[in-house]
């Protein structure tokens, strides 16, 4: 059984910093994308930010772009999400997913199949 386990929200001022963790197990792909979505009040979820396991390929939203950045540590199973320069409207439930196919599949619209819980992200003004 896939779970994966987030750690790392909170609650920052605007223009602060936090990281997000996310660790997977029970699963068996060699190949595979991690990634993070996110999804505030009132609107759908969103993609954020992927990358391919082995091929170490990145996308991420352009609304994102300059101040995210995905990482992940094979060792550790372990993908994270740099986020500075937060603003007020990155404010959300951030959701870490894992899915067999590649990143681009990720990035333009293919549902992952496993989602972590989600973990609060709340930036003040």
């Amino acid at each position: 059984q896939v779970q994966l386990a987030e750690s790392g929200g909170g609650l920052v001022q605007a223009g602060g910093s936090l990281r997000l963790s996310c660790t997977a197990s029970g699963h068996t792909f060699r190949y595979y994308t991690m990634g993070w979505f996110r999804q505030a009040p009132g609107k759908e979820r969103e993609f954020v930010a992927a990358m391919s396991w082995f091929g170490g390929s990145l996308y991420s939203a352009d609304s994102v772009k300059g101040r995210f950045t995905i990482s992940r540590d094979i060792a550790k199973a372990t993908v994270y999400l740099q986020m500075n320069s937060l603003k007020p409207e990155d404010t959300a439930v951030y959701y870490c997913a894992l899915d067999p196919e590649g990143a681009q599949a990720m990035a333009h619209g293919k549902p992952p199949d496993y989602w972590g819980q989600g973990t609060q992200v709340t930036v003040s003004s």
